[in-house]
């Protein structure tokens, strides 16, 4: 499972006062302690306004770096300045692992992202939604994903580079989103089998109670469906053992190593 780590966000409140107070020592820690529990790319947007936007996410990429180096980072920003900015910066440290989240079907996207992404040939995260919004059902998501694919690839970006999220609502809203969100992974595994699949799966719950429950259920389905890379929270110890036993249950860890392994370091299982 390739986890992209969401944390260094500035929608959330103690990160926003970090980038406000210019706070290097937290934002470090986040990146460090992210990386340190699996997470092998760290999301990293600003969140702020698009006039400060680009001069705020190349300091939170900068103190990504200094914190966690072999970490590629996910620049999260739908502002081409702010990516133009961010990209300049991560091409200083690693020009050959980027990533950016993400390429929609709105117009603005395609313009805005899309060339940028095929310049610096990086990883892209992919939505399955355009400018009339999210389709309600399957086939409106896969005929998005399609078009999507089809403008990636002739820009050159190979199917391996892409992160395709079916784009998770929730179950307290549409009892049907998951299952939705099941048979639009299944559909991307099936038509674009070199394509990664992702999401947020935590949207899954909101507006419910036990949350952490319906996720590490929700989790282990989307798995099985064939979802190998989630943005998510590493630190979560329960739901990191719960993709490490699915992974494990499904013969995707050969000997169950990583689950072995995971539990001695006591990364997963219950805390003294």
């Amino acid at each position: 499972m390739i986890i992209i780590g969401e944390k260094i966000n500035g929608t959330r409140k103690r990160v926003a006062q970090a980038i406000a107070d210019r706070d290097e020592a937290f934002v470090r820690e986040l990146a460090l302690r992210q990386f340190q529990a699996g997470a092998s790319r760290l999301d990293v947007n600003a969140g702020t306004l698009p006039a400060q936007e680009p001069g705020d996410i190349v300091w939170l990429i900068e103190q990504t770096h200094a914190a966690a180096p072999e970490a590629i980072v996910c620049l999260d920003s739908a502002n081409p300045e702010a990516l133009s900015a961010g990209l300049a910066k991560v091409s200083e440290y690693n020009p050959t692992k980027i990533m950016i989240n993400s390429l929609s079907g709105e117009k603005k996207r395609i313009e805005g992202v899309l060339p940028l992404a095929a310049k610096h040939a990086t990883e892209l995260v992919v939505l399955a939604l355009d400018d009339s919004g999210i389709p309600p059902e399957v086939a409106g998501r896969m005929d998005i994903i399609r078009q999507l694919v089809g403008l990636c690839q002739e820009s050159g970006l190979p199917d391996e580079s892409l992160y395709i999220d079916p784009l998770v609502m929730t179950i307290s809203t549409n009892i049907r989103s998951g299952l939705i969100t099941l048979d639009t992974i299944k559909a991307v595994r099936e038509e674009f089998p070199g394509c990664h699949v992702t999401c947020g799966h935590s949207n899954i719950s909101f507006g419910m109670p036990l949350r952490s429950v319906i996720n590490q259920n929700f989790m282990a389905l989307t798995i099985y469906a064939g979802l190998d890379s989630a943005i998510t929270d590493p630190e979560n110890r329960d739901l990191r053992a719960a993709i490490m036993a699915t992974e494990a249950l499904l013969g995707q860890d050969r000997h169950c190593l990583r689950f072995n392994k995971a539990f001695r370091a006591k990364l997963i299982g219950p805390q003294a």
